[in-house]
């Protein structure tokens, strides 16, 4: 059997030696500060045993990896009705592109571009104020986790509402279509705060087990969600969590896995292990350049690419 923390230690003293790091978000300014040599993995097995290398305990901005857990949430208000707001067919397009929209009267194409988590982010918040769609949003995260510690980081927060721009013109126009049912404004509030939330490698990995486990935490037995449902959440991670990437991840990588542009990718090993790592530098695609090749040697080495070995 391999030694998951030898092969995990291998892994990101790899990655530190690495000059190919990709490039850091820029577009929202407070990512622009984030170190690109650092770089964290964290691997949590289904025993519960936690390999970690590099920066696996310092906090970073989740961004999009945040949608898993809203998806998750939503299902668990709408059901399959929010299939009527979103669509699970992966995009093709850039992450906050807004063709499609018009050509498909409003309705994303998946809950993991940013019109499609808008969509979800309106589901959650049901007419309640924002605080306490966020609040319910943060509270399913630390207990995912398993981890009070887990916050939001209002200065990114800040700098995502400065300039979203786009964001604003993809949540109009998907007012203007009715697909959004809330205030534009209490949607892109909540929305800007929950890619906020700040986490380490190892909150992250902890956070993703139910995914990796039939939707119960191996530790405590809790059901999060019916193991139906989290293969579906799962299938939805295979093919729309890299945005126009995802193809390129299932081919190196072969497991489902979430993206952010903070550089943090989660990915499930169905019954084995979830895992998170994390390096800012971006493909692009939008992708954490580094983490993706992590990935793809951790997979290999251990035989966990869900297609064989």
């Amino acid at each position: 059997m391999p030694d998951l923390q030898e092969i995990v230690h291998e892994i990101a003293d790899e990655m530190a030696r690495r000059d190919d790091r990709g490039d850091v978000a820029t577009y929202i300014p407070e990512l622009a500060h984030v170190d690109p040599a650092r770089f964290g993995l964290a691997v949590v097995a289904a025993d519960g045993t936690l390999a970690c290398g590099g920066d696996c305990d310092l906090p970073f901005s989740i961004q999009s990896i945040s949608k898993v857990f809203t998806l998750t949430l939503a299902l668990g208000l709408a059901g399959d009705s929010l299939w009527r707001r979103v669509g699970r067919e992966p995009s093709g397009n850039a992450f906050n592109s807004i063709v499609q929209l018009e050509l498909e009267k409003g309705v994303p194409r998946n809950p993991f571009i940013n019109a499609g988590a808008l969509a979800v982010t309106d589901v959650i918040l049901s007419g309640h104020p924002p605080r306490e769609a966020l609040g319910e949003i943060l509270r399913f995260i630390r207990f995912a986790a398993q981890d009070d510690s887990v916050f939001i980081d209002e200065s990114v927060a800040r700098s995502e509402k400065a300039t979203g721009f786009r964001n604003a013109a993809l949540a109009n126009f998907m007012k203007s279509f009715g697909v959004l049912r809330n205030p534009v404004d209490f949607v892109l509030g909540t929305y800007f705060h929950h890619c906020a939330i700040a986490m380490t490698c190892e909150q992250l990995a902890r956070a993703g087990r139910f995914l990796a486990h039939s939707g119960r935490n191996p530790d405590t037995g809790c059901s999060i969600v019916s193991a139906e449902r989290a293969r579906r959440i799962n299938a939805l991670m295979l093919t729309c969590g890299h945005y126009d990437g995802s193809g390129e991840f299932a081919y190196r990588v072969g497991l489902p896995g979430k993206s952010g542009v903070g550089g943090g990718i989660l990915a499930v090993a169905p019954g084995q292990a979830s895992i998170a790592v994390w390096s800012p530098g971006l493909d692009e695609s939008g992708n954490s350049h580094l983490g993706r090749i992590a990935l793809e040697r951790l997979a290999r080495r251990m035989k966990w690419s869900i297609f064989g070995q």
